[in-house]
């Protein structure tokens, strides 16, 4: 009877999450309880139902397009101290690196040759000063004219963001972490300001950048009503791209001990955030490719048993590396393995194994390419195009 009671429960539950995640698709936008409520009743099924909704959305207006983007990790100094972060200032066993001038300018130039037209340049906060950076993108945009440029450099004054943006950076990348205040108190230290954190973002929009902001899943001290918050800023702020991952316990730092985020409850909210904007950009994280490395008994892994057999050996036998793939004729010929980073997205999820590196080798050049890291899971990317017939497209949006 007891059982019986619970499979009752469970199936009210389960429709009145559908009916909310239903009208989230037809409205998007839902109140901070109703998202609380998805977040809390999560389960496969529900999981599934967002999933079905939010891949259907993302075919609708992507396609079956791959967006790259050359990534260019330019140092990991930083002058912040925030207790989650391996390259923080206090950090004295991290190993610091700082791309000079010259050695951008050849990442971009070799980029461009492969058929790169977005340069992510992407580094901690404080590294490099405002008018260098100007100096840099003006340079980058006087010999790649028709080529983007993206900034991930951290907080900076409404003055300076808009120097660059004069300059000709086209987007900026600032992770808000955290739409509550308090748990943003808890993950950064006192010098560290909430309400500097989504000025600088609102600055960012209204001088006209193309803006990322995103979110830790799983980080210490983080509630479902955090997390319901982060999905309403998200509906309101309405950015361009969003990008979430799970939070990695660093040894470190003070939350070393602490658990990890979790693949499920990721890609469950990004569902729920492709529902909130459908044609939001969600990029693939390392994070996520980290605590979920690839297993043979995965569906991805049973996809390519079935269909590939020869990939899901080599899978097998070497976890973690990345598949250079060489086509003649429409004919796979030749496999060779790199140790670098390998994501699967098969039927709207991601499999992954990682290997982290300081730079991105993505590579394009005729049937060659290199993968390390692309929008992925109900978003804009299936795998391997040698493969499974999607097109590989230099990012235009």
């Amino acid at each position: 009877m007891e059982c019986n009671k619970f499979s009752i429960s469970n199936e009210k539950i389960n429709i009145k999450a559908k009916e909310l995640i239903d009208r989230l698709a037809a409205t998007h936008n839902l109140s901070v309880s109703e998202y609380k409520f998805l977040i809390e009743n999560q389960n496969q099924e529900l999981a599934d139902y967002a999933a079905g909704l939010a891949d259907k959305v993302r075919r609708e207006i992507y396609g079956n397009e791959i967006y790259v983007r050359g990534l260019i990790e330019i140092g990991n100094y930083c002058t912040n101290d925030c207790y989650y972060c391996g390259i923080r200032k206090s950090n004295n066993n991290c190993d610091r690196y700082q791309l000079t001038k010259k050695q951008i300018m050849e990442c971009c130039q070799e980029g461009y040759e492969l058929g790169f037209r977005t340069f992510v340049l992407q580094g901690g906060e404080g590294i490099v000063k405002v008018d260098d950076v100007c100096q840099l993108v003006k340079e980058i945009k006087e010999k790649h004219s028709d080529v983007a440029v993206t900034l991930s450099l951290g907080e900076c004054s409404k003055e300076d963001y808009l120097k660059m943006y004069e300059a000709g950076v086209d987007r900026y990348l600032l992770r808000h972490e955290t739409a509550n205040r308090e748990h943003y108190e808890k993950l950064h230290p006192k010098e560290m300001s909430f309400d500097n954190r989504m000025e600088c973002l609102q600055n960012l929009k209204k001088i006209g950048y193309q803006v990322g902001c995103g979110f830790m899943v799983g980080s210490p001290y983080q509630t479902s009503e955090c997390l319901a918050e982060d999905l309403k800023f998200i509906e309101e702020f309405s950015p361009h791209m969003c990008g979430i991952g799970p939070f990695i316990s660093q040894k470190d730092t003070e939350f070393k001990d602490q658990p990890s985020g979790t693949m499920e409850q990721t890609v469950y909210l990004l569902s729920l955030i492709r529902l909130i904007k459908n044609n939001i950009l969600l990029p693939a994280t390392t994070a996520l490719g980290t605590i979920h490395p690839l297993q043979p008994k995965n569906l991805a892994g049973k996809i390519i048993t079935d269909q590939f057999p020869v990939i899901q050996k080599i899978i097998n036998t070497f976890p973690g590396q990345l598949i250079r793939v060489i086509k003649k004729r429409n004919k796979l010929i030749r496999f060779r393995m790199f140790p670098h980073y390998l994501i699967l997205n098969i039927h709207n999820k991601v499999y992954s194994r990682s290997k982290p590196i300081s730079q991105s080798t993505e590579r394009i050049r005729g049937n060659r390419f290199f993968l390390r890291q692309y929008p992925a899971a109900l978003f804009n990317i299936v795998f391997l195009s040698a493969i499974l017939r999607v097109k590989l497209q230099p990012a235009k949006i």
